[in-house]
């Protein structure tokens, strides 16, 4: 099975650098989309889902700045490295894009190699920052599980032991019409007791769809 190719998304209006880069990465072996603005930039990644956007500053519609702040500004792509081009040198300009989230910039006309470099530098970042992301998920949901495990505990210790108090009190009058209530009642219990132990011994936590929104855990 081929390993799956680095998705970079350019935003270009000038259709001659829009073609060149397009060409360098893909020759470079990246899977390559492209927008000629940001408005139609926000559309085209939403199926594509980038590592990295590569875009220029001044375009109409919606420039690389505004598409910046959109995309940071949203949980599912704010830890897309996010590249500027741009023909403005001045140190205002950069900070100005820095504080709106962009991650990196490059003069233009760029040069090939250090572009190639920023991009791989990009991917590295994305991809640190995403397993460092699944890392803290899967910790909170282990402190989730376990704390729900516990607190579930000691409520199920004190019905264990009322159920059994009654169960022997109603046995000592052999009233045996019970018998059947009691069995199911024990087999809930043995069940949530089973629960408890998966949540209090959770280790390695896996998701599964629950419904078309949602999740919930595997256990």
């Amino acid at each position: 099975m081929m390993d799956e190719k680095d998705k970079i998304l350019i935003v270009e209006d000038e259709p001659d650098t829009l073609f060149i880069l397009t060409k360098l990465l893909e020759k470079n072996n990246y899977e390559v989309m492209s927008a000629r603005n940001g408005k139609e930039a926000l559309k085209v990644i939403e199926g594509f889902d980038p590592q990295v956007v590569l875009a220029d500053w001044t375009m109409p519609e919606m420039d690389g700045i505004e598409l910046c702040n959109r995309l940071k500004s949203t949980e599912k792509y704010k830890l897309v490295y996010y590249i500027i081009l741009t023909a403005r040198t001045s140190l205002r300009d950069r900070v100005k894009g820095l504080d709106l989230g962009a991650d990196d910039f490059l003069l233009k006309p760029t040069e090939n190699q250090e572009l190639l470099a920023r991009i791989r530098s990009g991917v590295r970042i994305y991809k640190l920052q995403n397993e460092l992301k699944n890392v803290e998920h899967s910790k909170a949901l282990i402190e989730m599980a376990c704390t729900l495990g516990h607190k579930m505990n000691n409520p199920l210790s004190g019905l264990v032991m009322s159920i059994k108090n009654v169960e022997e009190e109603l046995s000592s009058k052999n009233n045996i019409e019970f018998k059947e209530d009691f069995s199911v009642i024990n087999e809930s219990i043995d069940r949530i007791k089973s629960l408890v132990n998966s949540l209090v011994k959770l280790e390695n936590p896996e998701t599964i769809n629950y419904s078309d929104e949602s999740k919930m855990l595997k256990l």
